[in-house]
C-alpha cells in the first residue's frame, strides 16, 4: 500500500514532466467578438515623429438591430463614424489615462451605437500632437458578475467587407490609413478622403509620401504552452502558487530537491519575465496577454496568494543568486498588504469591488491571510511582525460578521454589502476559510488575545464539516446539497485542516483520525497511478444560485485541487507517522 508521501509524489512528478516554464510565441490573434478591449496603435504603426491624423476602419456584425453602449479612451482629438453618421468627437490634447481595476479597465468616455442588423461600418480619426498615439475601445465591464441574461455582443473585423482575402481578416480586425498632416493640430477638423469615400487600390496623399489603407503592425506574443480550459500549472495565480509553496512542503518532506526545484523555477520564471510582461501589455497593447495579472491588478488571487513560494523561501534560504529580487518583490506585496489592498469600511477585513462594491468572498481569507502570516515570520522589524500577525488573527475572526452561518456553522461562499441574498456553502470556499484559520492557529502565540476564540471557531467549522462528509469520505461540492457532486479540492482542503488539527493538538485523535483517513482514502481514488487527479471544479465566480455551483464543470489536474491534495497528503503522512512537519522545521 502507497503512503500518503509516495502518492503525492506521484502528483508532484508529473507536473514537474509537464510544466515548461516557457512563452511559447505566436502572432497574435484579434477577437471576432466585440467583448473586450479593441486596441488601434497608430503610433507603433505610423510612428510618433510629428503632429499626424490617420484612420482606421472595421465592421461590427450585430446579430439583430440593437443598442450598444462603448467605452473609449484616447490621446488628443478622436471621431468616429458609424455608418457615415458622426457618433461620438472630442478635441484638443490629452494623455490616455487606462484605470485599471479587478476585473477589467475604466475608460474615460463613452458613446452610443445603435446598430443596425447585419453588417454596420464603423470609421475613427484619430490625431496625435506627437507624444503618444492610440485608440482604446471596449464594452462596459460586467465585472465577473453571474448574469441572468446574455450580453449580446457585436462581430468585430474585416469579414463584413468587400474585397478583403480571408487570410487578411485572420490577422486584424482593422485596417489603416495614415498619417495625413496636422499642422497647427488643425487636421482632426480637416475632411481628408477617407471620410468621404474607403476606396482600396488607390493612393492618398500623406504627410512625407503617397499612403493607402493596410493594418496596423501584426505583433508576435509569448504565450502559455498548451493551456487548458481551466488555465495551465504555471500562470501567475494563487493556485499556481500555492502549488509551488506545496512543492517546497514536499521537499522538505521527502528530501528530494526536483520539488524545491520546481518552485524555484516558477519563482524565478515570474520574477525575471516581468519586464516582458510589461513589454507585452504596455508597448504591444496585448490586455489579454499572459501573466498580465503580475504587473498589479490589485485582487488578492495575483497579488498576495502567488507570492507564497516567494516568501517561504526568503525564510527558508540564507542565501541565493537573485535574493535581492525577491525580496524587492516580497517588500512591494507586504506594503500592498498593510497600505493598499481595499478593506471593508469600518472593518479590516479583505473586501473587493468585484462583482459588486464591497463583496466580501471567503476566498479572501485564503488569498490574504497565509501571506501575512509567513510574512511576519520572514521580517526582521519586530513592530511590522506584530501588525501583520494581529492582522491576520483579526481576519479571522471579522470575516465571520459576514460571511459565516452560524445555524450551519458554515461559510456562505460571499456577501454582497447592498443585498441580503443569501449564497450557498460551496465547499472549497468553505476550504479557503478554515486552511487560513488553520495557519493562523499554527503560528499564533497561544496567549494571543484571539487565540482562544480562533481555536473556538476552527473546532465549530470542523464538527459541522465532519457531519457532512458522506459515506464514501467526500464532501460535496455544496456542502449541504447531495445532489451535488463529489468534488476533490473541497475534500482534499478539508482533510489537510482536520490532519493539522490532530497533528497540533486541537483535535482529539480518537475521533478525528478516522475522519481523516476516510477522506484520505476517498481521495486515493481520484489519483491514478500516473500522477493525474480527478473530479476538480473549475474556478468559480460567486453567485445566489446554488444551481451555478452545482453545474460548474469538473476538470483533471486542475491546480485548484492539485496543491490541495498536495497538502492533505503532507499533513496525512505527518499524521500517520506520528510527526508534524511543521514543529519539525520550527525546531
Amino acid at each position: 500500500m502507497q503512503s500518503p508521501l509516495e502518492v503525492i509524489e506521484l502528483v508532484g512528478n508529473k507536473l514537474i514532466k509537464e510544466t515548461p516554464f516557457k512563452y511559447q510565441l505566436s502572432v497574435a490573434s484579434p477577437s471576432k467578438t466585440f467583448s473586450g478591449i479593441q486596441v488601434i496603435d497608430f503610433g507603433r504603426t505610423f510612428g510618433l515623429k510629428q503632429p499626424a491624423v490617420a484612420y482606421a476602419v472595421t465592421t461590427l456584425n450585430a446579430p439583430e438591430a440593437m443598442d450598444f453602449t462603448m467605452q473609449l479612451e484616447h490621446n488628443d482629438g478622436c471621431k468616429i463614424w458609424l455608418n457615415n453618421a458622426l457618433v461620438y468627437e472630442k478635441s484638443g490634447e490629452r494623455p490616455i489615462n487606462l484605470k485599471y481595476e479587478e476585473r477589467g479597465v475604466q475608460m474615460s468616455n463613452e458613446c452610443k451605437l445603435s446598430l443596425k442588423k447585419g453588417k454596420n461600418i464603423l470609421l475613427v480619426k484619430s490625431e496625435t500632437a506627437g507624444k503618444e498615439w492610440k485608440v482604446y475601445m471596449q464594452p462596459p465591464s460586467t465585472k465577473g458578475a453571474i448574469l441572468n441574461k446574455t450580453i449580446v455582443y457585436p462581430g468585430i473585423g474585416l469579414a463584413g467587407m468587400k474585397y478583403i482575402e480571408k487570410s487578411l481578416v485572420n490577422v486584424s480586425n482593422w485596417l489603416v490609413v495614415g498619417p495625413f498632416k496636422n499642422e497647427g493640430n488643425t487636421g482632426l477638423n480637416e475632411v481628408f478622403p477617407p471620410e468621404k469615400e474607403i476606396v482600396f487600390g488607390y493612393m492618398y496623399q500623406g504627410i512625407d509620401e503617397p499612403i493607402t489603407w493596410t493594418i496596423p503592425k501584426v505583433e508576435v506574443l509569448g504565450g502559455m504552452i498548451n493551456p487548458k480550459k481551466w488555465g495551465t500549472s504555471y500562470n501567475w495565480n494563487y493556485h499556481n502558487g500555492g502549488m509551488a509553496w506545496a512543492m517546497e512542503k514536499l521537499a522538505e518532506l521527502s528530501g528530494e530537491k526536483k520539488y524545491k526545484d520546481y518552485a524555484v523555477n516558477f519563482c524565478d520564471f515570474h520574477l525575471n519575465g516581468i519586464p516582458f510582461v510589461n513589454y507585452q501589455v504596455k508597448t504591444l497593447n496585448a490586455d489579454s496577454s499572459a501573466n498580465k495579472e503580475i504587473l498589479g491588478v490589485p485582487l488578492l488571487d495575483f497579488t498576495l496568494a502567488p507570492s507564497l513560494p516567494l516568501v517561504y523561501r526568503l525564510q527558508k534560504d540564507a542565501a541565493f543568486p537573485n535574493k535581492a529580487a525577491y525580496q524587492q518583490f516580497v517588500d512591494k506585496m507586504i506594503n500592498y498588504a498593510v497600505n493598499e489592498q481595499l478593506r471593508m469600511p469600518g472593518s479590516n477585513i479583505f473586501t473587493r469591488l468585484t462583482p459588486q462594491k464591497y463583496t466580501t468572498w471567503v476566498d479572501d481569507m485564503f488569498m490574504g491571510i497565509p501571506f501575512l502570516v509567513q510574512a511576519s515570520i520572514y521580517t526582521q522589524d519586530a513592530t511590522l511582525k506584530k501588525k501583520l500577525l494581529d492582522d491576520a488573527a483579526n481576519q479571522v475572526i471579522n470575516f465571520s460578521t459576514q460571511v459565516w452561518d452560524s445555524n450551519a456553522n458554515l461559510y456562505r461562499h460571499a456577501k454582497f454589502s447592498d443585498s441580503n441574498n443569501l449564497m450557498p456553502h460551496w465547499s472549497r470556499a468553505n476550504g479557503w476559510g478554515i486552511w487560513a484559520t488553520s495557519e493562523v492557529l499554527m503560528n499564533l502565540p497561544k496567549n494571543h488575545p484571539q487565540y482562544k476564540s480562533i481555536l473556538d471557531h476552527y473546532r465549530k467549522h470542523v464538527s459541522a464539516l465532519v457531519k457532512l462528509q458522506n459515506a464514501n469520505g467526500f464532501w460535496y461540492n455544496v456542502l449541504d446539497r447531495p445532489d451535488s457532486k463529489e468534488e476533490v479540492s473541497g475534500t482534499a482542503i478539508f482533510t489537510m485542516a482536520i490532519a493539522r488539527g490532530v497533528n497540533n493538538g486541537w483535535l482529539d485523535a480518537d475521533t478525528y483520525k478516522p475522519v481523516v483517513m476516510k477522506a484520505w482514502n476517498a481521495l486515493k481514488t481520484k489519483i491514478d497511478m500516473d500522477g493525474t487527479v480527478h473530479d476538480i471544479c473549475m474556478g468559480t465566480m460567486c453567485s445566489d444560485d446554488v444551481n451555478y455551483y452545482i453545474n460548474r464543470p469538473y476538470f483533471d489536474d486542475d491546480t485548484h485541487g492539485l496543491f490541495a491534495v498536495m497538502f492533505a497528503g503532507i499533513e496525512v503522512e505527518n499524521l500517520v507517522k506520528g510527526k508534524d512537519l511543521n514543529k519539525m522545521a520550527a525546531k
